[in-house]
């Protein structure tokens, strides 16, 4: 399968974003997807994570009130929204399709888009 991300910006401290991950290839059902995130000099982190069917979903501490992940199959999209942003939300985003079990380790994670900028300023 074939990821792209896009939807990234410049935001002030405060705002939204909504970013969006499309895919082709294979049916992106078949996928635990994933956005995950690095910022400069750090390692990259998980984001959220969503079920195959969307039923489930896990959120990082650090975003958990502010973001939501969605999927729709049909579409094969998987969506990013983030309200509420802080400078410290800043990274490159990532999407990423797992086709094994439920996973938050970024080495289990098959397919990978490439990243779309964040930037939220104070």
């Amino acid at each position: 399968v074939q990821l792209q991300a896009y939807g990234g910006g410049l935001v002030q401290a405060g705002g939204s974003l909504r970013l969006s991950c499309a895919a082709s290839g294979r049916t992106l059902s078949s996928y635990i997807m994933a956005w995950f995130r690095q910022a400069p000099g750090k390692e990259r982190e998980l984001v959220a994570v969503i079920s195959r069917i969307g039923g489930s979903a896990f959120y990082a501490d650090s975003v958990k009130g502010r973001f939501t992940i969605s999927r729709d199959n049909a579409k094969s999209t998987v969506d990013l929204q983030m309200n509420s942003l802080k400078p410290e939300d800043t990274a490159v985003y990532y999407c990423a399709a797992d086709s094994g079990p439920w996973s938050r380790q970024a080495t289990t994670y098959d397919y990978w888009g490439d990243g779309t900028q964040v930037t939220v300023s104070s």
